[in-house]
């Protein structure tokens, strides 16, 4: 019996079009996927952090600042239990900055990171996703999450 995939909303798809070129724009490797990726992290746009400050993947700031900064409450994993607390992210003026420095990040930490530079590395999307979800998530089905979006984006 075959499994019937409902297809997206069509906000939803939308949002990915949109985020699609966006990634293009800031020089993402697989900009379909990573729009993707943004869909999962920022529930299509919708979050605070995204539709306010055009952060799609909860971006922290960085050591030396290069955009502005907000302060928001959080939840994360610290010690096994989900803690919540105060973090400082990155505010972006436009969602194709925030692909870009994305894609900077991955690239900068990829050294440390063998994770990120086999992504970056990846022959196709599927690849990139599992890889680079090994090291960006404490969500252990971050990456068929991500990959569920392409194909019910995708219809596949």
């Amino acid at each position: 019996m075959a499994v019937i995939i409902p297809p997206l909303p069509a906000d939803d798809v939308a949002f990915l079009e949109n985020a699609t070129k966006a990634a293009a724009a800031g020089g993402c490797v697989w900009p379909d996927f990573t729009a993707c990726e943004a869909a999962l992290e920022s529930g299509y746009g919708q979050s605070t952090l995204a539709r306010q400050d055009k952060n799609l993947f909860g971006m922290k700031q960085h050591t030396h600042p290069v955009f502005g900064t907000v302060t928001l409450p959080t939840e994360e994993v610290l010690d096994g239990k989900l803690t919540r607390v105060s973090a400082e992210w990155v505010k972006y003026p436009a969602f194709a900055d925030c692909f870009a420095d994305r894609m900077n990040t991955l690239r900068r930490l990829a050294p440390e990171y063998p994770h990120y530079a086999a992504a970056l590395a990846a022959t196709d999307g599927a690849t990139f996703v599992r890889e680079v979800s090994k090291s960006w998530s404490t969500d252990p089905m971050r990456a068929q999450k991500v990959l569920d979006i392409y194909r019910r984006w995708k219809r596949l």
